[in-house]
């Protein structure tokens, strides 16, 4: 897809597709077109170019926004609603008939089970980010779009979204998952795709983002590094050291972080 705003190119020619059960997670920095593609996929926006569709229906269209459930970074509920009214109004506003049932559901998901009641104004930026999260999955919606889901959550929240994510996507919804905590999306992303400058610069998982980054071994002479080489090329290196009188205590196989892949796809590689 392409898209402009006043001759700035915000896209340039992104091609991205989140498969059923897949947990797609987006990077990128200020700027990259992040924000661009998610407005497109929710319809708040029209792509200049490309085909860009949701579970089969095209953008914006009623039965895409009927499949797709939506977490925006910065939102806000009125402070005089309860939890229940809250995700009673999505229910109406989405035509969902799931009802009660469907609000207690969603809530005990996110962890305020207990708390239906609770009015918006008391809770915690933490409770409202959750809250956020029950009323993007009301309707039991095929496409999950989470924009930082993770920004106001405690170490223990995060791991209550991280295992309601790994629930949903076993129940064979897509997620796509906007972030800047690498670490939350290695954890759980079964794929990443970095943007940056309105281009896709790297797709892969999080496994083959993160390549081979050398071989370290700790001999009696000090610690040696082998940059060129994999973990496959660990025994004959052993070999090969011990055949030169190299003692060998110890070795490592080194393997690029996906932060380092991720600073080097957007920045360019270091000196």
């Amino acid at each position: 897809m392409r898209k402009e705003y006043r001759g700035t190119v915000a896209l340039d020619g992104v091609d991205l597709r989140v498969a059923r059960g897949e947990l797609v997670g987006l990077l990128g920095p200020n700027g990259a077109g992040k924000s661009t593609l998610v407005k497109i996929a929710c319809g708040l926006v029209r792509a200049g170019g490309g085909a860009v569709e949701v579970m089969g229906a095209p953008a914006g269209s009623a039965a895409a926004r009927g499949a797709l459930g939506y977490l925006a970074e910065l939102f806000r509920f009125p402070g005089w609603c309860s939890a229940n009214e809250v995700l009673e109004l999505h229910q109406r506003l989405g035509g969902s008939g799931g009802g009660a049932s469907e609000r207690a559901r969603l809530l005990d998901l996110v962890g305020l089970g207990k708390e239906g009641e609770r009015r918006v104004e008391t809770m915690s930026k933490g409770m409202q980010q959750r809250l956020g999260l029950a009323q993007a999955m009301v309707g039991a919606p095929g496409l999950l779009v989470l924009d930082e889901p993770t920004s106001a959550l405690d170490p223990a929240g995060r791991r209550t979204v991280r295992e309601m994510l790994e629930a949903v996507r076993e129940r064979g919804v897509a997620v796509l998952l906007s972030s800047h905590l690498l670490s939350e999306v290695e954890q759980v992303c079964d794929r990443v795709v970095i943007v940056t400058g309105g281009r896709v610069v790297a797709d892969g998982s999080p496994a083959d983002l993160a390549r081979p980054g050398g071989v370290e071994v700790e001999t009696e002479a000090g610690p040696r590094s082998f940059p060129g080489l994999g973990r496959h090329d660990i025994p004959d290196l052993v070999a090969r050291l011990v055949a030169e009188g190299e003692r060998v205590y110890a070795v490592r196989a080194v393997r690029a972080t996906l932060e380092e892949t991720y600073l080097e796809a957007v920045e360019g590689p270091g000196p």
